[in-house]
């Protein structure tokens, strides 16, 4: 590797994702060669000094194996379960198998607000921090056996991401079925052409994304780009890389092929990491081509600048700012209720007090509590930092 493409051992941190379909066999369970083997990478990686995160899918792909439940798709209640029995048989062969070099697992399973709401996430990321410096390797998961689609991330991939982000990684590595990012789905396409280095992901590169390709995978390349989106805004480069064969991260080390995501130049602030990484925005504000200048600008959303208001939000919640062209351009933390937001929508910041009858606050969303979030435009940075973030960096 050259220039930012440096080696893994080089990298302070490391969050790896596994899917499914490398970790279980349809037929035959627990692919446990391929899962002492990563384990050995792994220890290897820790022996030169490197922190690794492990997210692990696999747990109700596990269990439906156990329980022999038919292939397709699974009722909820049936997720669940399957969830419920494989995720203590995927526990304890990661345990068994970095044991063997004397290292201990510690299991963190994780549900979307974990990540989403602001008291959880820093408390989750204390206990990973913690487990960091005894000397453990997280094996993290989403929590499948209370986990609903409405809330749910859906993927593992952008729960490493967050993962990626929460805990100050430099550098994400999700191992697939495929070996990186393809100008269209391989598979479909056969002149389809590989991408070596992404250096931003942009509206072209999005549009690149297929979909699943796995029955065992709920995510696709769409997810990964996701994903990536997450990670390099905050600073953290991002690989996509083929796992199938035995020794995956030893082959990247190698030279085998791969897709390098590069981190953002100017990466936001902790906090507005923590923003921008939302999954689920409370609501959305459509605003007009200059109110999205300004706020490229570094400045703060107010009323004026705004179109129309979308959902039902409250003060603090996480809002997606829109701009003219449908696409969305930043996300921030709402100054005001949905209700308030659009009675004073259009209005001068001057006539706020007017329209709701009290002196309210100038922006509808303040540039603290902003992060751009579109590709080509300039991502702010909160100089100030927050003291939160200082109390448990």
């Amino acid at each position: 590797m050259s220039g930012s493409r440096r080696s893994l051992a080089s990298h302070r941190r490391i969050v790896i994702k596994i899917g499914s379909a490398l970790l279980v066999d349809r037929k035959s369970g627990l692919r446990t060669e391929w899962l002492d083997a990563i384990c050995t990478d792994i220890a290897q990686l820790k022996a030169s000094g490197v922190d690794v995160l492990v997210v692990s899918s696999g747990a109700i792909a596990l269990g439906r194996t156990v329980l022999d439940l038919p292939s397709g798709a699974l009722k909820l209640e049936e997720s669940q379960a399957a969830a419920a029995v494989g995720q203590i048989a995927l526990a304890r062969a990661w345990s068994g198998s970095l044991s063997r070099d004397a290292i201990v697992a510690g299991q963190i399973l994780l549900t979307l607000g974990d990540t989403e709401e602001r008291r959880r996430y820093l408390n989750a990321r204390a206990t990973i921090n913690q487990l960091l410096k005894i000397g453990a390797i997280p094996i993290i998961n989403e929590n499948d056996t209370v986990a609903t689609s409405e809330i749910r991330y859906g993927d593992n991939d952008r729960l490493a991401a967050r993962v990626a982000t929460m805990t100050g990684a430099d550098l994400l590595v999700l191992l697939s079925d495929i070996d990186g990012l393809y100008t269209a789905p391989p598979h479909l396409d056969p002149d389809a052409r590989f991408l070596d280095t992404i250096p931003a992901i942009t509206p072209e590169i999005e549009a690149m994304a297929g979909g699943a390709a796995s029955e065992l995978s709920r995510g696709g390349m769409r997810t990964k780009i996701d994903a990536g989106k997450i990670a390099t805004s905050a600073g953290c480069a991002m690989i996509i890389a083929s796992g199938k064969t035995e020794h995956p991260l030893k082959a990247i080390e190698d030279g085998a092929r791969f897709s390098w995501f590069a981190p953002s130049a100017t990466p936001v602030t902790a906090r507005k990491t923590w923003i921008a990484g939302q999954l689920q925005p409370a609501g959305e504000l459509v605003v007009d081509a200059g109110a999205g200048k300004a706020l490229a600008d570094g400045k703060s959303l107010l009323p004026a600048g705004v179109i129309s208001v979308a959902g039902h939000f409250h003060r603090g919640d996480t809002i997606a700012i829109i701009g003219p062209d449908g696409r969305e351009i930043a996300r921030g933390l709402a100054g005001y209720d949905a209700d308030e937001a659009r009675r004073i929508t259009g209005h001068k910041s001057a006539d706020i007090e007017a329209v709701l009858g009290y002196a309210g606050r100038a922006a509808m969303v303040h540039r603290d509590d902003l992060v751009v979030t579109r590709s080509s435009g300039r991502q702010d940075e909160d100089e100030q930092g927050s003291k939160e973030e200082a109390a448990h960096a």
